[in-house]
């Protein structure tokens, strides 16, 4: 379940456990509060705390380099000892053609790579004519894309951890982010680069990539305690020094296991826990804490 549905849930849910609930309560006639009477509460001091959020994002694999490497001359393929799905070093011979040309009759392989297709012996090349196929696999490129209302917080350099769909995991931090968003998307590429020597790690394979960024003050709160104000807003209610409450907005930084992790709580805050619903900003209550 996504975290923007959690917090849907976390919010609606009560709401419709009380319209519920009403229509099967009699009908009664109304207590009446005595005017010195106040409405309690239950608070508990907020406590800030520095915090790394963490954004998840699909990636994929890509190699910076995919060459086809054509002859320069025509010719019978002499026989040789390179096959598909052969490890090659940078200006060995690929492919050797019997012609008159003695200067153009090797086509080398323009870089360490892995050979993706190679034309076999005894087929005949024209000029310009596709001898191999050659992509380089070490270092591999990670890339995935940023939304832009995150993308204030992705700094190059940032540790980032890759987790294959085959259940692989790659540690490594961030080599570039991109600085102009993709128009279609209105998101920002972000690379990582990965040393891949062995080959391992397939051109194209996806995974999710874990941006941890840098530190930030945040509070650890229960959802249960999260409200809409009138205007929609998403926030808490606390009580102030003369018992009064008030309505902070926050901006959710992360959904957790095991709570929500918000920004716009100052530390040491009265945050109302119980009876945050029956109570209004400006009413003066009756406090006590957790």
């Amino acid at each position: 379940m996504s975290k923007n549905v959690r917090i849907s849930l976390y919010i609606l849910v009560p709401i419709i456990l009380w319209m519920i609930s009403g229509q099967f309560v009699e009908d009664s006639a109304p207590t009446i509060k005595p005017k010195n009477e106040l409405t309690s509460v239950i608070i508990a001091k907020s406590s800030s705390a520095f915090f790394a959020p963490r954004i998840i994002l699909n990636s994929s694999a890509t190699s910076e380099k995919r060459v086809k490497v054509m002859a320069k001359t025509s010719g019978e393929v002499m026989p040789h000892n390179i096959s598909q799905g052969q490890w090659v070093s940078q200006g060995q011979v690929l492919c050797k053609l019997g012609v008159v040309e003695l200067n153009r009759t090797e086509v080398k392989a323009p870089f360490r790579g892995y050979i993706e297709r190679i034309v076999k012996p005894g087929n005949l090349l024209s000029r310009g004519e596709v001898c191999a196929v050659i992509i380089e696999l070490d270092p591999l490129t990670f890339v995935a894309e940023v939304p832009e209302v995150d993308i204030k917080n992705v700094i190059q350099g940032q540790n980032v951890l890759i987790t294959l769909v085959t259940g692989e995991t790659i540690a490594s931090k961030l080599s570039f982010v991109s600085k102009s968003a993709t128009p279609s998307t209105r998101s920002f590429r972000v690379e990582v680069e990965v040393k891949n020597p062995q080959g391992s790690i397939r051109n194209g394979i996806t995974g999710t990539m874990e941006i941890t960024t840098n530190k930030i003050l945040a509070n650890k709160i229960s959802p249960s305690i999260l409200l809409l104000s009138d205007e929609g807003i998403l926030g808490v209610r606390i009580v102030n020094a003369g018992n009064v409450v008030e309505f902070l907005p926050i901006r959710i930084i992360e959904d957790t296991e095991n709570g929500v992790w918000v920004s716009g709580i100052p530390n040491a805050a009265n945050l109302i826990v119980r009876g945050q619903g029956f109570v209004e900003t400006g009413q003066t209550v009756e406090v006590s804490q957790l």
